[in-house]
C-alpha cells in the first residue's frame, strides 16, 4: 500500500506539469534503487530515456532479482541503470533533462545524501542540468502538523531561493505512520487543474492509477493552515554547514561516535 501512494506522488505530478508545456522525454532519478519510480515513469508514453542513478549496488541487485513487480522496468531498454553517487554522476554528464527526481534517502546525520538537499546542490548541480521548462521534484521528509518543521519546511524555503516556482504537497503514507511531503520546483509556472490532470493521465499513461487523480492531487497540494504558515515564515536555508536532520543517524555518525 505504501509504495504505490509514494511512487504516484513522486512521479505523476511532475510529469503532468511538464505535459502542460512539452512532452517529457529524458528523466534522471537520483536514488530509487528498488525500481518503483522508474516503473511508474516508464508507463508514460512520451518518455524515451530514464537514467536511474543509485549508490547501492547490493540494494539494486537484490531488487532486480526479487521484486517481481519491478522486473519489467529493469528490463526496459529505455532504462539506463547507473551505480554511482548521484551528485558526481550529474556533474559528470553534459546532457540536460526534462525532469530530475530526488527519490533519496532521508536527510539523517551521517547519512549518505543529506548534501543532496542543500542550496548549493540545487543551484549549481540540479538547475544547470534541467532543460528550459524542466521540473525538479524531491521527497522532502515528514510533513505532518508536528513533524513538518524537521526538514520539510526548510527544504521548501531552500528551493525558493533557487527556483521561481515552488509547490509543496503531501499525503499520508500508512507504513510511515505520518504525512509525507514532496516539493516541485521550476522556473516555469506550475499550474494544474484537476480536469487537466485527469485528461493528461488518460492520454499519456498506460493503464489506470489505483490512487491518484486530479481531485486527489488538489487535496494533496492544499496544506493545512498550520503547515502553510510555517512554510510562509520559514527562514532556514539548508546548507552542508547548517543542515537539519530527521530522527536517526547514518553509519558515518555511528562510526564517529565509536
Amino acid at each position: 500500500m505504501k509504495k504505490f501512494i509514494y511512487d504516484y506522488f513522486t512521479v505523476y505530478m511532475i510529469i503532468m506539469n511538464c505535459l502542460h508545456y512539452f512532452s517529457p522525454k529524458s528523466i534522471f532519478i537520483m536514488g530509487g534503487g528498488e525500481g518503483s519510480t522508474a516503473r511508474e515513469l516508464l508507463r508514460h508514453r512520451t518518455v524515451e530515456k530514464v537514467v536511474m542513478c543509485d549508490i547501492d549496488q547490493e540494494v539494486v541487485d537484490f531488487c532486480k532479482s526479487y521484486l517481481v513487480v519491478n522486473r519489467e522496468a529493469f528490463r526496459d531498454p529505455r532504462l539506463d541503470l547507473v551505480i554511482n553517487d548521484a551528485r558526481a554522476e550529474l556533474e559528470r554528464r553534459e546532457e540536460l533533462y526534462d525532469v530530475i527526481i530526488g527519490d533519496l534517502a532521508d536527510p539523517i546525520e551521517g547519512g549518505p545524501c543529506y548534501q543532496l538537499y542543500t542550496k548549493s546542490f540545487y543551484e549549481f548541480t540540479i538547475k544547470p542540468r534541467l532543460n528550459e521548462g524542466g521540473i525538479f521534484v524531491t521527497q522532502a521528509g515528514p510533513a505532518g502538523v508536528f513533524s513538518h518543521t524537521e526538514v520539510f519546511s526548510c527544504i521548501y524555503n531552500t528551493l525558493r531561493q533557487v527556483f521561481k516556482y515552488v509547490v509543496p504537497y503531501s499525503a499520508h503514507i500508512p507504513s510511515y505512520a505520518d504525512i509525507w511531503g514532496w516539493i516541485m520546483a521550476s522556473d516555469s509556472p506550475i499550474d494544474l487543474s484537476s480536469e487537466e490532470l485527469d485528461l493528461r493521465m488518460k492520454q499519456r499513461i498506460k493503464g489506470e492509477n489505483r490512487y491518484l487523480d486530479g481531485q486527489t492531487f488538489t487535496s494533496a497540494s492544499t496544506l493545512s493552515k498550520a503547515v502553510r504558515k510555517s512554510l510562509e515564515y520559514e527562514t532556514h536555508v539548508y546548507t552542508e554547514g547548517n543542515a537539519r536532520f530527521i530522527y536517526g543517524h547514518g553509519s558515518a555518525h555511528k562510526q564517529n561516535q565509536a
